[in-house]
C-alpha cells in the first residue's frame, strides 16, 4: 500500500508529510477531507512543538525515538511535531522528509500550522 501525503504550512514554508499506515493518519486524512485543520503549536523541551488537535484520534502507542520531521499523536489528541529527538510513547501520524527549513518555519514560541490535503491550504 502506497503511503498517503498530506501538507503541513507552517509560516512562508509548506511541508509534504508522508503519513504512516496506521488508524490514527488514517482517522487525520479523513478529518482532512472536511477541510484543512489548523492548531496553535508551542515550544516543548527545545525539540518539538506540541498542540491540542480539538478532536480524538485512535491512539496505538509505542515507545519510539523520534527524529526531525517526525509528527505524531500524543495522549490522543495532542498533535507533536519535531525538530529534534526524543524517546517517549507516542502513535505514528507522519514524516517530513524535507526537514532543512523545519526549524525556522516552526520559530519560537507559539505558531499555527495548518494541515490540509492540498499544498494550498482551503
Amino acid at each position: 500500500m502506497s503511503q498517503n501525503v498530506i501538507y503541513l504550512s507552517a509560516g512562508n514554508e509548506t511541508f509534504a508529510v508522508a503519513l504512516e499506515d496506521n488508524d490514527a493518519a488514517n482517522a487525520l486524512m479523513k478529518l482532512l477531507q472536511n477541510g484543512s485543520v489548523t492548531i496553535s503549536l508551542n515550544d516543548y523541551g527545545g525539540f518539538e512543538k506540541v498542540g491540542a488537535l480539538g478532536t480524538d484520534l485512535p491512539a496505538d502507542d509505542a515507545y519510539t525515538t523520534t527524529q526531525a520531521g517526525d509528527i505524531v499523536l500524543y495522549q490522543g489528541n495532542q498533535i507533536v511535531i519535531f525538530y529534534g529527538s526524543n524517546t517517549w510513547s507516542y502513535t505514528r501520524l507522519g514524516k517530513i522528509n524535507e526537514t532543512e527549513d523545519l526549524q525556522a518555519a516552526l520559530g519560537k514560541g507559539t505558531v499555527s500550522v495548518t494541515f490540509s490535503l492540498t499544498e494550498k491550504a482551503e
